[in-house]
């Protein structure tokens, strides 16, 4: 099971000192923070992708490319990876550049972004938000897939004999994520390819999250990837811990309270009944995470929001040590000794990912030109049949 933290790096004013940190600093403190993941042992960080204030992550390859040069073992993956309003040209050769910067420690999660003037500040339609998720993904697919690529599409200009650089390591794409909260579309696109999906649920109530995931295993089995239960979930979270459960509160209450993304709505109480967000002590976070699997069943990825709304790094770096040391431990215990035989303990990695092809290799050949060698299903097929499934 892996454990880890993402950020939306959103630069909020500490409502207890009335100071808000410039660009520059919040991208720095960020890059800090993931530094002090790997240093603590977590498994993953992730940054989002956003293109406006108060969000800085504007350029996540970036990032994580500077990361893979200054981290040793902590995986770096994407929050949200715009596929909507990004070129898959450009997704192909920023992304496969990272693999081969962080020799494959990477992966990436796709989404369609909820933020609605982003489509126009790209050229895009809102409205056409998963055609373009459709028609891009199957794209980018190719353009790892296959050597040379002859595309003709909806959105975008005709691709003709055309190669992506650099190829991906080993031959391999990296794990590819579906991050989707609301649209069942992206969960059927996920499961019709046999790639993960992660519900960012942390704004939402364990039923939504239940309904979202259960659909998705239900076709990831229905496209012959696996049992249900073998399919490849992740989810969102939000945790304040310290110690002391009352201290948590006492400490936290004016963040929540003053936040942009929820203050000055449902109470702190409210908002900890109701979505993921537990305030309190370490025991009480175990708890509460401990059973979600409950609700979901066994998955592989749990990640953790710390460092918003304008919380100092000074404490951002104490969560993150009472994460790594006092919670994800005992989680990741009882989700060992829970988990049912033939499930997987965690999401693909490279070698796992670079296995399975070279035994694909050895029945069917690696390079099938206008074939995905993973599903052995041609991309413009996969573009048209997911389309019309999620559209019934």
């Amino acid at each position: 099971m892996q454990y880890g933290i993402f950020t939306v790096s959103d630069v909020t004013t500490d409502p207890t000192t009335g100071r808000t940190p410039d660009d520059t600093e919040r991208v720095r403190n960020i890059l800090t923070i993931a530094k002090h993941a790997d240093e603590a042992g977590l498994d993953v960080f992730a940054t989002g992708e956003h293109h406006n204030p108060p969000f800085v992550a504007s350029s996540p390859t970036t990032m994580l490319g500077y990361l893979a040069g200054v981290t040793k073992n902590i995986t770096l993956s994407t929050a949200t990876t715009l596929i909507t309003t990004n070129d898959p040209v450009r997704l192909a050769e920023e992304y496969a550049m990272l693999q081969v910067i962080s020799d494959g420690r990477m992966d990436l999660m796709l989404g369609r972004g909820n933020t609605g003037p982003v489509y126009p500040w790209f050229g895009q339609d809102i409205r056409q938000g998963v055609n373009l998720a459709i028609e891009n993904y199957a794209l980018l697919r190719r353009l790892w897939t296959e050597d040379v690529v002859d595309w003709q599409g909806k959105f975008r200009t005709p691709l003709q004999g055309f190669t992506s650089t650099p190829r991906p390591l080993d031959g391999v794409p990296p794990f590819v994520w579906h991050g989707s909260i609301r649209s069942p579309e992206i969960a059927e696109q996920a499961a019709y390819y046999g790639d993960g999906f992660l519900h960012n649920n942390i704004f939402w109530p364990m039923e939504h999250t239940k309904q979202m995931v259960a659909f998705y295993r239900q076709r990831f089995e229905h496209y012959g990837h696996g049992r249900a239960d073998q399919a490849i979930v992740g989810l969102g979270g939000q945790v304040f811990v310290r110690k002391d459960s009352q201290k948590a509160w006492d400490e936290f209450r004016p963040y929540f309270d003053n936040a942009p993304v929820y203050g000055h709505g449902p109470s702190m109480e409210d908002f900890t009944r109701e979505t993921p967000l537990t305030v309190g002590s370490p025991q009480q976070v175990i708890d509460r995470y401990a059973a979600f699997r409950e609700d979901v069943g066994d998955y592989q990825r749990q990640l953790f929001l710390v460092d918003h709304a304008g919380l100092p790094l000074k404490t951002v770096l104490e969560q993150i040590d009472i994460l790594a040391e006092d919670i994800v431990p005992v989680l990741r215990a009882e989700a060992d000794k829970h988990r049912p035989e033939g499930v997987p303990s965690n999401p693909p990695s490279h070698t796992d990912l670079v296995a399975k092809a070279q035994a694909a290799g050895e029945a069917t050949g690696l390079h099938v030109v206008g074939e995905d060698r993973w599903t052995g299903r041609r991309a413009e097929d996969a573009t048209q049949d997911t389309a019309e499934t999620v559209t019934r």
